[in-house]
This record gives C-alpha cells, structure tokens and sequence, in this order.
C-alpha cells in the first residue's frame, strides 16, 4: 500500500512524532498551569497514550498492518531486554563524559550540585521513560522498523530510522547555541538511533530500544557534565553510540549469542 513505501512511511512518522507531542500536551495544557506539579506527569502520560493510539490508527487505517508488528512483546524476555538496553545506554554516556573530560572539551558537575535532584531521579526516569523513550521508540523502532523491513534490507532499515530520527531533533531543545552545534546534535541523536536499531535488530522486539534510549537520559541525569567545548563533546557522544550499537549488534554474530524474539528478527 501506499502508506507503506518507504518515503511515505517516513514522512507518516515525521507527522506522527509531531502530532503525539501536540495530542499528548493538549490536556496537560488546557486544564493545568505549568506551575502545577501535575503538570509534567499530566503530560507525559498523554504523549504515550497518543503515541499508542496514533500508531495504531496508522498501522489500522493508513497501512493495513497488524498492530504484532511493532513487537511491544509481552513476554518474560521484556524486562531483562530493557535493563540491558539502559545499561548499555547508560555506558555509552558514562564513556561519552569521561572521554570529553580527559579531553579537556567538559568537566565533571560537583555532585554536591546536582545530589538534591538524586531524591527525585525515579520521578524524573519515568518522566524520560513515558514522555520520550516509549512514544519515540514504539513510533521509530516499533512501527516503522516494522514497516520498512518489508522492502528495505535491514542494514538500510537501521540507517534510515537512524538517520531520520537524528534529522528531526534539529529542532529539539539542547544546549546547542550555534548552527554547527545544532547540526552536530542531530548526529549525536543519530547514533542514539542507530544503537536503538541495534537493539531492536538484536532481540526482534521493541524494549531493548526503548532501554537504550531511556539509558541515555539516565546517564546524562547521573552523570552530568558541563561543556566547554560542545561541539566535540557531541561528536564523542555520536560515536560511543554508534560504537554500543555496532557492540549490539556484535553479540548477535557471536554463537552464543542469547536467542531473539520470534517472528521479525533481523541479521546485519
């Protein structure tokens, strides 16, 4: 079908990533104030039901295609295939920050500075978890895996959500000041989404995707550094990315590799 060709499938997510954004505030805004300490949780709720009920009304409506390709799997393989993908992601920060510090180009935040917010980190991961990494994961690494897998190979499905999923956080909000900075923000988002692919390429499910990505907010949460030099600090990150999803990937190559999900599972 139409929708399912690849320009039109990922044009379709671009809209969908937006719109779950939007659908998802909406309430939090009309009936809270910002001020409001509902207001957040309110939010991040609502931008995941949005992203479920937009997928599915895509897969449903625009695609004819079976919600059991998004591979949200229910199955005692989820838990430990997100832990394993927040720890991966949560390494690929930590070797991110102490490379740019002995680099010169970031030093490391006091932690009598940022210990306070440690009292708040469980309400902040599910923040992470329910307002960017489920919806954007189960949009990018569910649903349009999914649907580019059925005419792309699977090296170019990886590069493809990688790349496109990168491109759109040119207008996400970072410390980026300047137009190189910006530009080099969505290479770092790229490898995030490379390792994402990695991830869902390796167990042919979604929630090692959705761990790596919420490892990543996890680490900069625990681990947080001050930029000198952001630029360089955002291309170091952009490779121990793309370096975790190449380890990912590795594993599965490696005879003992632990076995995938069934039914969409991918080799690279």
């Amino acid at each position: 079908m139409k929708a399912t060709h690849p320009v039109w499938a990922v044009l379709i997510t671009v809209v969908a990533m937006l719109a779950q954004v939007v659908i998802g505030s909406l309430p939090a805004t009309l009936l809270l104030d910002r001020d409001n300490l509902l207001y957040q949780p309110v939010g991040v709720v609502g931008i995941t039901l949005a992203s479920l009920g937009i997928v599915y009304l895509i897969r449903r409506y625009l695609g004819r295609q079976s919600w059991r390709g998004v591979r949200l799997t229910r199955s005692w393989r989820a838990v430990p295939h997100l832990l394993a993908g927040a720890l991966a992601g949560v390494a690929a920060v930590a070797a991110a920050s102490a490379l740019s510090v002995a680099f010169g180009v970031a030093t490391w935040v006091p932690y009598d500075v940022f210990s306070p917010e440690m009292l708040y980190l469980p309400i902040a991961i599910a923040i992470a978890l329910l307002g960017q990494a489920f919806p954007e994961e189960l949009l990018w690494r569910g649903h349009l895996f999914d649907t580019l897998s059925g005419r792309l190979s699977p090296r170019a499905v990886m590069i493809v959500t990688a790349v496109v999923f990168g491109a759109m956080h040119i207008i996400s909000q970072s410390a980026a000041d300047t137009v190189a900075e910006r530009l080099l923000y969505t290479v770092q988002a790229a490898g995030l989404g490379f390792a994402c692919a990695a991830a869902r390429a390796r167990t042919g499910a979604v929630w090692m995707a959705v761990g790596v990505h919420l490892g990543l907010h996890i680490g900069n949460m625990t681990l947080p550094t001050k930029d000198i030099q952001y630029g360089v600090q955002l291309v170091i990150m952009a490779c121990t990315l793309t370096v975790t999803g190449l380890l990912i990937l590795s594993r599965r190559r490696g005879g003992r590799a632990a076995a995938p999900e069934p039914g969409t599972e991918v080799s690279v």
